[in-house]
């Protein structure tokens, strides 16, 4: 796979794990809590999507270092409110848990080519 192909991918696979947690969020019973919590992950999940399409844009590489890393910032905070609605009961396994598992492959590519892009 080229490197073109690769950030296609994630633009993709970003922008999916957006639309699975909307629609996750949109099954699970509303409390005040999950309200709450509900509206936090979707913001970062959406702003790791978004922030992400604008480091393949960048226009210089502190540019893109810059927005990786908020790209990095916002699918950990998304791995928190996803980690919060398990440990809370809020959401069963089955359902979170891939969601979880994509997120942490998402901030494992992320982190690295942060750390790849501060070595340049």
């Amino acid at each position: 796979m080229n490197k073109s192909d690769f950030i296609e991918v994630l633009k993709q696979r970003t922008k999916q794990l957006a639309i699975d947690v909307i629609h996750m969020y949109d099954k699970i019973q509303k409390t005040d809590a999950t309200r709450i919590i509900g509206r936090q992950l979707i913001r970062s999940v959406t702003s790791t999507a978004a922030n992400y399409r604008a480091t393949c844009i960048a226009r210089s590489q502190k540019e893109f270092f810059s927005k990786i890393s908020i790209v990095v910032e916002e699918a950990d905070e998304t791995l928190f409110w996803l980690e919060i609605l398990k440990e809370a009961n809020f959401a069963s396994s089955e359902t979170i848990d891939p969601l979880i598992n994509e997120t942490l492959e998402i901030l494992k590519i992320m982190s690295k080519a942060r750390k790849n892009a501060g070595n340049n």
